[in-house]
């Protein structure tokens, strides 16, 4: 088993998708559009297969504003400690939140903790 894909609402879609594609190596579909509920999305694609999927409509701002539970943070693993830690400066060097400073953690990561444009928490790790 693998995860496929991690979907994320996003209020601003293209300022999301411009922040992943920019640091994240990633490749995207074109933008999928749904009339009828004015939803639209993109899929973000690594080259191991796995995805993003950055979703918006406008009318789930509430429902946004609103949720205290889900997803905590995900991991994107950058292969070795020198990448984790040229990335993190890149990202803070852009003006983007680092959250965590690159580290080795007690279960024995080496990681920093960003934040993504709209506050969601990501790990890079080796």
């Amino acid at each position: 088993m693998k995860i496929e894909h991690i979907a994320i609402w996003t209020l601003d879609l293209e300022k999301m998708k411009a922040f992943y594609l920019k640091f994240f190596d990633l490749t995207a579909n074109e933008k999928y559009y749904n009339a009828q509920k004015k939803f639209s999305s993109y899929f973000l694609s690594f080259a191991s297969g796995a995805r993003i999927e950055l979703m918006h409509q406008p009318d789930i701002s509430e429902f946004i504003e609103n949720s205290k539970l889900g997803l905590a943070h995900f991991a994107i693993s950058v292969g070795t400690k020198e990448k984790v830690n040229a990335l993190t400066e890149l990202i803070r060097e852009n003006g983007y939140d680092v959250l965590g400073q690159p580290r080795t953690t007690g279960d024995g990561y080496y990681e920093s903790v960003i934040a993504d444009p709209e506050g969601n928490w990501i790990e890079i790790t080796e």
